[in-house]
């Protein structure tokens, strides 16, 4: 096969002189050309160690007879960002490192690509630019984290600031232990937050190798995945198979039949529409209503279950899901495997799989049923909802999976707050009440890049007494690992004078999960009704016309 560089090397001699300066020897000039981009830095956990990961990639291109480039473009941590003016950033990272890789593929015509991350924004950005660049592409996910003790995650955070916050109900010691044993390894955290479930997504979309996503990131299985990556690479583009002709509309579909099911982080609703825009194709907000009718909630796993995202792996991970909800999918989809989503299952419970890994689930005293509930025993359908109302006339999103039913149909009082800081200072002094309703406004993509509401969400939930008994409404959006009443995308935004920007305390609102409902039912001053709601309601409707 011709290299797709071949035509453009004739026109600056220069351009070979570059690559042998670099360690390159003439051998290497004629070979198929693979860039390897990983987001690998020292910023957090999930990508300390995607060098490793990477390096396998290259033994496997150069295995395959083909030459390969490492880049990297590091990703941040929204972890890190909690609380302060950096999680401003995190959403519109992902842009940044997607704008790059279409930078680092574009000054040279590759003829692959690998990619590797682990977390919330770079495995988006990354299937964004694969689409986007649209050459043979193979995404190879970070894996998950260790458990910490007592089959605890890195969220344990939560609690421990909360009580840091307040006075004499933590002592040093239990801070420290907390610090040193939060995140034990390598790996994304260890709970269907946003991370896992774009490693999950990436594999339902067909663009990871089947059983890659959540496995344990410091087993021998991540380097076996990596290397065969980076063989497969080459093979896809010997065939000319590109993302296009992977991440189609049925493969959308099928991965958010995989979301609904496994109970994934709402980010999902702004990640997947992003990718799929990449490629032409609109994914409809009533689409993902329509799929959570009708799939079961098998999933165990926190937050929405009990279990952690290494046992979900070791219990057969987003293979065993497919095979379970095979009569939900569309099995003729190709992969990068070269074959059908069909064929890799009937291949992966050939290659004994399930078998091999059960073994380590049993390590911690559980079958697999305990962590992937049986579609027969489910007794709950679908995670997440999208519901739509005048406060939110195109749209919110709730989790209801990882909410109390108690909460999941609620009317209370309005308690409205311009930024999340302030919210979340008046949990900690005690200022919120059981039966409210928190608005969080002004933290939309236009009002402050849309940060994440964790550190209010969790205050809430490790506070006794409004835990379960307090809703929050947010135009900014949240964590994949948040519980309790939580419902965020609000839009339009307050910034552009949605609804949501003429509540007040006092108002009354009505939320209904299972209805698809959200309103304002009640004004704090009755004459003050026609005034602010209907200036509302005309904004969205001019935002909608622009």
């Amino acid at each position: 096969m011709r290299q797709k560089s071949e035509k453009e090397r004739q026109l600056w001699a220069q351009f070979d002189a570059l690559q042998l300066g670099t360690g390159w020897v003439e051998d290497d000039i004629g070979k198929l050309q693979i860039l390897v981009e990983d987001v690998y830095g020292d910023s957090h956990p999930g990508s300390a160690h995607l060098d490793a990961v990477s390096r396998q990639a290259v033994y496997g291109v150069f295995e395959e007879g083909a030459f390969p480039a490492q880049f990297h473009v590091t990703d941040i941590c929204d972890g890190c960002a909690q609380g302060h003016d950096g999680m401003n950033m995190v959403l519109a990272s992902r842009e940044v490192i997607c704008d790059m890789l279409e930078i680092h593929a574009g000054f040279v015509p590759w003829d692959g690509m690998v990619m590797s991350s682990s977390c919330d924004k770079s495995i988006p950005a990354h299937l964004k630019a694969a689409a986007r660049i649209n050459i043979p592409t193979i995404f190879i996910p970070g894996g998950s984290m260790r458990p910490g003790p007592n089959q605890t995650t890195s969220l344990v955070a939560g609690d421990i600031s909360l009580r840091q916050k307040r006075k004499n109900e933590i002592t040093p010691e239990e801070i420290r232990n907390y610090k040193l044993t939060g995140c034990p390894s390598v790996g994304a955290c260890t709970f269907l937050g946003t991370a896992s479930t774009m490693q999950c997504m990436a594999e339902a979309l067909g663009m990871a190798l089947p059983g890659n996503a959540l496995v344990p990131a410091t087993m021998r299985d991540l380097t076996e995945y990596s290397r065969k990556a980076g063989k497969q690479v080459v093979r896809l583009a010997k065939a000319g198979i590109t993302p296009s002709m992977i991440m189609t509309k049925e493969a959308f579909r099928n991965a958010i039949v995989v979301h609904s099911a496994i109970g994934g982080s709402t980010n999902a609703l702004i990640h997947l529409p992003a990718i799929a825009k990449e490629l032409g194709i609109e994914l409809d907000p009533e689409l993902f209503n329509e799929i959570n009718r009708k799939i079961p909630h098998i999933g165990n796993v926190n937050p929405s279950g009990k279990h952690l995202t290494e046992s979900f792996w070791f219990a057969g991970g987003i293979p065993m899901v497919q095979i379970m909800l095979k009569d939900h999918l569309d099995l003729d989809v190709l992969t990068v495997t070269g074959k059908t989503l069909g064929e890799n299952l009937e291949e992966i419970q050939r290659d004994g799989f399930f078998e091999r890994n059960i073994g380590y689930l049993h390590n911690y005293g559980l079958e697999r049923e305990d962590v992937i509930t049986p579609v027969e025993t489910t007794k709950e359908m679908g995670s997440i909802a999208v519901l739509k109302g005048n406060l939110a006339p195109e749209g919110a999103v709730v989790k209801y999976s990882a909410c109390e039913e108690s909460m999941r149909k609620h009317q209370g009082k309005a308690v409205v707050f311009n930024c999340e800081e302030d919210a979340h200072d008046a949990v900690v002094e005690g200022r919120i009440n059981p039966g409210e309703i928190m608005i969080i406004r002004y933290e939309g993509p236009r009002g402050s890049g849309m940060p994440e509401m964790l550190m209010t969400t969790e205050a809430i939930v490790c506070d006794h007494k409004l835990n379960g008994k307090v809703s929050l409404i947010t135009d900014g959006r949240f964590s994949g690992a948040t519980r309790g009443a939580a419902i965020g995308h609000v839009s339009p935004e307050a910034a552009v004078g949605g609804p949501i920007a003429y509540v007040e305390t006092g108002d009354i609102i009505a939320y209904d999960v299972y209805e698809k409902t959200i309103n304002i039912v009640g004004f704090v001053e009755r004459h003050c009704l026609r005034r602010r709601f209907k200036k509302g309601l005309r904004n969205a409707k001019r935002l909608n016309r622009w």
